[in-house]
């Protein structure tokens, strides 16, 4: 698991490859306390999860964290420490995931229609509350 990190240690991201190997069972990429959590899981036929639903429970989150699936074509990642400095930059290809828990990010798309999904804790409260640009 490449886990990208600040000279200081803090968890900036963590980029999963579509072809990093899987054992059988679930893996977690997240803490218990991150606000968004990432599991891979991987079971044989027959495999049954129980029915469930998920009691209310009170969270407060005060940092956005988001969770990118490429689904097609390629993107250049670049991550930063809560400084702006630049950590690490990479190409993602398809299937590959990130997840983003802190510092700042930029991605560049490489090829025409490139698709993604983009998961993060919510409410949105738009643009201006939410994010500032790294660099003006």
């Amino acid at each position: 698991m490449p886990e990208i990190r600040s000279e200081q240690g803090d968890l900036l991201a963590v980029h999963i490859p579509a072809v990093e190997p899987n054992k059988e069972g679930s893996k977690f990429y997240s803490a218990d306390e991150d606000y968004i959590q990432l599991a891979t899981h991987q079971y044989p036929a027959g495999k049954i999860f129980a029915a469930h639903q998920h009691h209310p429970v009170e969270r407060q989150a005060t940092l956005t964290q988001e969770v990118l699936i490429l689904q097609e074509g390629s993107m250049q990642a670049a991550i930063f420490d809560l400084e702006k400095k630049l950590v690490a930059s990479f190409t993602m290809q398809k299937g590959d995931v990130i997840m983003l828990l802190k510092g700042g990010h930029g991605f560049t798309v490489l090829d025409d229609n490139t698709r993604f999904i983009e998961v993060k804790n919510g409410p949105y409260l738009g643009a201006e509350v939410d994010r500032f640009r790294l660099f003006q």
